[in-house]
């Protein structure tokens, strides 16, 4: 049964939210917190990092002790120690601490004061107005709990593209070692890219149909079996992810595969076009108005017949695609081949896990050409963040090493708060000696759509500000986008030389795709930026890239796919 980093890092978060709860030794709850984040972050598969035989202890913050139990959750499915701590506390405690908004510390509140043990506590204790007299609640804690909990009422389950993807190719790669499986690939919102996914589509061609669907039931990931035909059949994962399996003719294939990857709007805007033809589209081919099929083995045989150009799957939104594909202009887009660096990036100086050489040398070996350095400033207490002093000293160890690299220049920036006033969290005096200043919101979310957007324009005025790091502000299905003005912001930015950051960590993709196309057409340029915080968060860059294609980007709409001399003269705001 194959174990997921994200379930181990639940594990490793669980364990540290009852701690907290059982006022347990904060370096303890600590050392699972950052167990919790190197897993959950780490693009590689925990479990077949063991089967490799890689020793766990040395990954960043996992000692031998919780290597060990790294093992043990990947070899029985569970932790002993969770299960014991779970006996500790009422059942609901758990879902409690899913809520936004709720903490360990208020978990405990609320169970101690108001008898909260469920989800159902909470909301009736919400709705009565019993929260708000809590020390340390108050009204617009309570309406956002409340708010939080409404969301969640018969609204569809998404996982985070990422998370799909680490639980669907052992899938993938488990069915390809059958003899019978022939095509073989994913299609419907997983390929199209999109941040979140629903359920997962996955399309075949076999000469023998009943034994594709023997094998992908059989998989032992399976948790229920919902469905099963001769051709199709339907399953549900033990991480509660949905995936259907149809086996279609190799006839029908492109087809198949261009119905189920969508989006309903595109091939609905394809069908129609088809139909003013006289002739009709779905997902067994093309066919005339005798039922002949003219087209359909391969996607590119259908949209050549459509006299249009193959779309990217990743435009397939019927915003303008199709248009552009029969006149030929479809963008070029940007491409992860395209990227000569990273432009936000942590290390152990503030909340990451590597050191500047060791990320230097994975970017050395990525062919990039350039890696900016962005700790935190010391806004946030718990990321640890550098002040002048310790910002200083990181410049001057940076400068060292640049005269040791060959081929790779280490870029000096940190990722500097933006305060309530729009002042930058950091001087002048320091900020002048960087190559960038990638600034960020991480506080007073709850401003007014004007007040938040003046104090962002606020900040861009300094003009040591560079690059406005997550512009939204959002975690997918835990927080959702601040309240801004986003095409005054952009507006502003490009009059004052900034840039927008497409954020690929994969609890952000920020910006989303939508805001992307918004920047294009304004003449905004991005940057694609990883924020990552360990050494393999280097790798997430697939994500803002694909991120960026969504959005339409092409390579001259993103700034570091730039040559390192053009970038910093991009840069200079001089």
């Amino acid at each position: 049964m194959p174990i997921h980093n994200k379930e181990i890092g639940d594990c490793f978060d669980q364990v540290a939210d009852l701690l907290e709860i059982g006022g347990a030794n904060p370096f303890r709850i600590r050392a699972y917190r950052q167990a919790a984040n190197t897993v959950s972050r780490l693009p590689r598969s925990v479990a077949e990092m063991l089967k490799q035989g890689e020793e766990l202890s040395e990954l960043p913050g996992i000692g031998k002790d919780l290597a060990g139990k790294i093992v043990e959750i990947v070899r029985s499915g569970k932790l002993q120690l969770l299960e014991d701590l779970k006996k500790k506390n009422p059942p609901g405690i758990t879902a409690l601490l899913q809520v936004p908004s709720l903490g360990p510390q208020r978990v405990k509140k609320l169970n101690k004061e108001l008898k909260v043990k469920s989800l159902a506590d909470l909301e009736k204790a919400a709705k009565e107005g019993r929260i708000r007299g809590l020390g340390g609640f108050g009204e617009k804690t309570e309406r956002r709990i409340l708010e939080a909990l409404q969301r969640t009422h018969g609204v569809e389950r998404r996982f985070r593209w990422m998370l799909a993807k680490q639980m669907t190719l052992p899938l993938l790669d488990y069915l390809r070692k059958s003899k019978r499986v022939k095509d073989l690939e994913v299609a419907g919102s997983y390929r199209r890219r999109k941040d979140t996914v629903g359920d997962v589509d996955i399309l075949a061609t076999s000469e023998s149909p009943q034994e594709v669907m023997d094998r992908f039931t059989g998989y032992e990931d399976v948790s229920k079996v919902l469905a099963q035909g001769e051709t199709k059949a339907t399953v549900l994962l033990r991480t509660g992810l949905q995936v259907d399996i149809r086996v279609v003719p190799e006839a029908s294939y492109g087809a198949a595969l261009l119905y189920f990857t969508g989006s309903k709007a595109h091939n609905i805007a394809l069908r129609k076009l088809a139909q003013d033809r006289g002739f009709k589209i779905n997902e067994y081919g093309v066919f005339d108005n005798k039922g002949r099929r003219l087209a359909g083995r391969s996607e590119e045989e259908i949209y050549r017949f459509l006299k249009m150009d193959w779309i990217p799957p990743e435009l397939r939104e019927d915003r303008g695609e199709i248009a552009a594909a029969q006149a030929k202009r479809l963008p070029r887009l940007v491409d992860w081949r395209d990227i000569r660096g990273d432009l936000h990036v942590h290390t152990e100086a503030s909340d990451g896990q590597a050191s500047i050489e060791t990320l230097a040398r994975r970017a050395q070996e990525k062919g990039y050409e350039f890696l900016a350095i962005t700790d935190h400033s010391p806004y946030v207490g718990i990321t640890h963040g550098l002040d002048p002093k310790r910002l200083r000293a990181q410049i001057k160890a940076i400068e060292r090493l640049n005269g040791k690299l060959r081929g790779l220049r280490i870029l000096k920036g940190i990722e500097v708060d933006i305060l309530e006033d729009g002042s930058l969290d950091l001087p002048n005096e320091v900020l002048k000696e960087l190559d960038l200043a990638v600034g960020a919101v991480h506080g007073h979310f709850q401003l007014t759509r004007k007040k938040q957007t003046e104090r962002i324009l606020r900040a861009m005025d300094n003009p040591h500000f560079s690059i406005f790091a997550h512009p939204t502000g959002r975690l997918l299905g835990e927080r959702p986008p601040y309240d801004v003005d986003m095409e005054r912001l952009m507006e502003g930015a490009k009059q004052r030389g900034c840039f927008f950051e497409v954020n690929s960590e994969p609890d952000r993709m920020d910006l989303d795709d939508a805001a992307c196309r918004m920047a294009k057409e304004m003449g905004l340029r991005l940057a694609i930026s990883t924020d990552a915080h360990a050494l393999d968060g280097l790798d997430l860059m697939e994500l803002g890239v694909a991120q960026a294609r969504r959005g339409w980007l092409e390579k001259n709409d993103v700034i570091n796919t730039l040559p390192l001399k053009d970038l910093l003269r991009a840069l200079d705001r001089g």
